[in-house]
């Protein structure tokens, strides 16, 4: 019977269990979608009990394809700050999950900035006042979801991020699940502080959050913190759950970036580019975020600085869904291709305002230098570019920061089988663009997290020379007129700043 590390990869859009071998090649797999619920401008929700029951399901089909075999460990990964409250004794979600897009928080963000502004946190968290991250998502539901701060109070609700949910259902759920989540996803929240990788009592009292409704925090990888799975859950065994890791943690993992200086581009719902700062955490002056990475049981932690853009794959959604523009999203790279550029047309996808490096939460998308000579063409391909402009920022910003300048760039995610963007992204960062064998890293990186805790799979630095490379991309255009499309970027961003008043 062969043995296998299980990886669910629950994420933005979709819930995936992804079967691997002792190699890291994926051996079996099944993936489901969940609706995407937007009520009103800027709520993005998702209704947690569906991304449950897609879970099961995946689970089994996965293992169904499988055949003969046994699941010696389960990692999970997930779509990072989104929040779900739930029912600890009857295991109902209490509303629907506050996603990691929505912004209903700018006003509560504002009020916690108080006279010191957005920086307020910072040098404990890491983070920006931003409505990103889940703890200002904590105090907005315990404000205005009925009930829920009396019920909170009374010790009948628990909170968390996805994995905690996640977890806590193939755990037991109110049979005794455990209620957990990993240091790189506590690192999210604006709560947990950096240095003592616990929860902070002062910036809990000033979001008003009862330390009760949070999970314990953990290791990312560990063969005893996650509790095992129950007997008859979607696994029809007790199985260990030993990592969890936050999506693009889960990525850095899997594309072997494990030495300081290290850094990948994951291209997926959002973009997020990751740099591995060694053990201790590195303060951004540019707009980037101070993050964990991962910690691996008993060893130190280590820190990443991150560079968030909120939307990269989900514009192509858009052009899919809301214009019509083609019926699969894998489409938007032949539609491209139908012209030779983007005739002058620049799209801003600030549809969540804009992440880092520049954090405007009152940014809304734009599409500017239409005329009567573009066509649906020139909208895809500015559609791509605006990913890869978004990029260049990030990486200027990350290598202000630390003073080091990337020779390649890694990347991974679902769209980086688009080979014009790969291109795309070559030509305006002018430095090579390397695609690994394995583009889906988030999943490959919760498999390794988790094997390695019982010894399935080997140390750090020996994935990281297993790690392989798949195609290069090398830049082929002009610096000179690098730099002016970079300017005309610039402009159309300016167009898209205060229009939330």
């Amino acid at each position: 019977m062969t043995e296998l590390i299980a990886a669910i990869d629950q994420g933005t859009t979709s819930t995936r269990c992804i079967l691997f071998d002792p190699t890291g090649e994926p051996l079996a797999s099944a993936q489901m979608e969940h609706a995407q619920h937007t009520p009103a401008p800027g709520l993005v929700e998702h209704d947690a009990g569906e991304i449950r029951r897609n879970t099961d399901k995946v689970v089994r089909e996965a293992l169904a394809h499988a055949g003969a075999s046994k699941v010696v460990a389960v990692g999970i990964t997930n779509q990072r700050e989104t929040v779900v409250f739930w029912n600890r004794e009857t295991g109902e979600p209490c509303a629907n999950a506050i996603v990691w897009q929505d912004t209903r928080t700018r006003q509560l963000c504002d009020e916690l900035g108080a006279d010191e502004g957005a920086e307020r946190f910072r040098a404990t968290c890491g983070l920006p006042l931003s409505t990103y991250f889940s703890g200002p998502k904590i105090t907005w539901a315990l404000r205005h979801v009925e009930g829920l701060r009396a019920q909170a109070e009374a010790g009948r609700v628990l909170c968390g991020t996805m994995d905690s949910w996640v977890i806590w259902n193939l755990t037991g759920g109110p049979r005794g699940g455990r209620h957990v989540t990993d240091v790189t996803n506590a690192s999210r929240t604006m709560l947990m502080d950096l240095a003592s990788l616990d929860w902070d009592e002062g910036v809990l009292e000033a979001f008003s959050i009862p330390r009760s409704l949070l999970p314990e925090i953990v290791p990312s990888s560990d063969a005893e913190a996650f509790g095992r799975t129950a007997a008859d859950g979607p696994f029809g065994a007790s199985v260990p759950i030993t990592a969890a890791v936050g999506d693009q943690q889960a990525a850095l993992i899997g594309q072997g970036c494990f030495s300081p200086g290290d850094a990948k581009n994951t291209y997926g719902t959002g973009c997020f580019l990751l740099s591995n700062t060694g053990e201790r955490p590195v303060t951004s002056t540019s707009g980037m975020l101070t993050t964990l990475a991962y910690r691996f049981a008993d060893a130190p932690a280590v820190y990443a600085l991150e560079g968030s853009v909120a939307v990269a794959g989900s514009l192509v959604q858009w052009l899919r869904d809301n214009l019509g523009f083609f019926e699969n999203a894998e489409e938007v790279e032949a539609l491209a291709r139908t012209v030779p550029d983007s005739g002058g047309v620049f799209v801003v996808p600030a549809f969540s305002g804009l992440f880092a490096p520049r954090w405007r939460p009152d940014a809304r998308g734009v599409i500017v230098g239409l005329t009567r000579f573009v066509e649906r063409g020139h909208i895809a391909r500015a559609a791509l570019e605006a990913t890869c402009f978004q990029t260049r920022e990030v990486l200027a910003a990350m290598e202000a920061d630390t003073g080091l300048s990337l020779d390649c760039l890694k990347v991974d995610g679902g769209m980086v089988a688009n080979e014009l963007l790969m291109q795309t992204q070559a030509d305006l960062l002018g430095i090579p663009v390397v695609r690994p064998a394995v583009i889906e890293t988030t999943a490959v990186g919760a498999a390794f997290a988790a094997g390695m805790a019982v010894g399935y799979y080997p140390p750090p630095m020996e994935l990281a020379r297993q790690w392989r490379e798949e195609r290069r991309w090398t830049p082929d255009l002009p610096a000179p007129e690098r730099a002016e499309r970079a300017r005309g970027w610039d402009r159309a961003v300016e167009r898209s700043l205060g229009w939330v008043e």
